[in-house]
């Protein structure tokens, strides 16, 4: 029994490293991906007062008459269905395979902050759980450096992969919320032409 209690702690030790290598990697990408979450919010401030735009001209005209070349500054996912559903003159089934297809791009871009959502926390808890194994021994044989110095691992693993955690957490919410938009925006604009007789149906 002890030498398999033995295997078990010299593979938890040895995961204590790719841990908190993880952890720091990750909380790089959770930098970057900080960074480019405002990139995507000052982009974002500048879409919807394009979008309140086209809808405004929407009221008045068709959706074949609209032009959406301003949206391709703020949002080139957005204007490249806009594009294709012109480019097939407003089809029906194509319309409605193009607005799959933006969906299922729009759940990839939420996949970055899903993952840190997710795995901060567990690095952050495995850096916790490793460190006390050696810290307790520490402790038993009265070794209060060596104990000192794996509880201030475990706690700083905790805090960083909360950190990453967190980021993950709310840059899902507001993407969301924003997929959520884009989504509607561009079904409101490929319904909108059904009313039109140009719209063709299959």
């Amino acid at each position: 029994m002890t030498f398999v209690t033995n295997i078990l702690y010299w593979i938890s030790t040895a995961m204590m490293i790719p841990v908190i290598v993880l952890v720091i990697l990750g909380f790089v990408w959770a930098l970057f991906l900080l960074g480019g979450f405002y990139g995507g919010y000052m982009a974002r401030r500048r879409l919807e007062k394009t979008m309140d735009s086209i809808y405004g001209k929407l009221e008045t005209q068709s959706a074949q008459d609209v032009d959406y070349a301003t949206v391709a500054k703020h949002h080139p996912a957005l204007y490249d269905a806009l594009t294709r559903v012109e480019r097939l003159e407003w089809n029906a089934v194509h319309a409605e395979k193009i607005l799959s297809d933006f969906e299922l791009q729009g759940e990839k871009h939420l996949e970055p902050s899903k993952l840190l959502m997710r795995l901060g926390p567990m690095l952050g808890l495995m850096g916790t759980l490793i460190p006390m194994g050696p810290a307790l021994v520490g402790l038993a044989s009265g070794d209060i450096v060596s104990m000192a110095a794996n509880m201030q691992v475990a706690f700083a693993t905790t805090v960083v992969g909360v950190f990453i955690g967190g980021v993950g957490y709310l840059t899902l919410l507001v993407k969301k919320r924003w997929f959520v938009q884009d989504v509607n925006s561009l079904q409101y604009i490929i319904e909108s032409s059904v009313e039109s007789p140009q719209y063709e149906t299959v």
